[in-house]
């Protein structure tokens, strides 16, 4: 299954410079918030295949406009071919913004999600905005992780944890891939394809 992983930025390859077949061969499109929402309609028009999102902290417009023919699984725990994906939008909160959260009510947030996960089984990948914290986070306070997320990783065991919100031109030290415990952590930011 190829996935392609999209936050925070548009790809000028994807978009502005889009051309027939690019998106051949994709399985699933999971976007990590902070994207237009016809940026993300546009892919799942071209691409033909399905478009999963959760909210980054700059997607209040959503709310009055949501992009078309994408599902929201905030909240939710999907299967999509097999594929048990969990969803949890949003960053630290820094200045009450929208789909910003404190550390405890993103645990909240994720108990609530507890039950479905032992009826599941577990999940394989996590999509969330904000980054674990310790795990490719910044240490100013937007761009901090979650430290509940660490919790989830520990328990559960997810084979991928896909974020973005830290975005790959903050510095040349950003890293893309990183390892915690057995699971994959991968930044999304722009563009990023999965095969699993």
């Amino acid at each position: 299954m190829k996935l392609l992983l999209l936050a925070d930025t548009e790809s000028k390859y994807l978009w502005d410079y889009y051309r027939p077949g690019r998106l051949d061969g994709i399985d699933l499109i999971l976007s990590c918030g902070d994207l237009d929402a016809d940026y993300l309609s546009f892919l799942v028009t071209m691409g033909r295949a399905p478009l999963l999102y959760v909210h980054g902290n700059h997607d209040g417009g959503y709310a009055a406009r949501p992009p078309e023919g994408c599902d929201c699984i905030e909240d939710r725990l999907v299967t999509v071919n097999g594929l048990r994906i969990l969803g949890l939008g949003g960053s630290a909160c820094y200045n009450g913004g929208a789909h910003q959260y404190g550390e405890r009510e993103m645990l909240r947030r994720l108990m609530r999600l507890y039950p479905a996960l032992l009826r599941a089984g577990g999940v394989d990948v996590v999509l969330t905005h904000a980054p674990p914290r310790g795990v490719g986070d910044g240490d100013d306070l937007p761009h901090r992780g979650f430290r509940c997320f660490r919790l989830l990783i520990d328990r559960f065991r997810p084979r991928y944890f896909i974020h973005g919100h830290v975005h790959g031109n903050y510095g040349a030290d950003v890293p893309r891939v990183l390892r915690c415990g057995g699971t994959t952590v991968i930044n999304a930011y722009e563009r990023y394809v999965l095969e699993i």
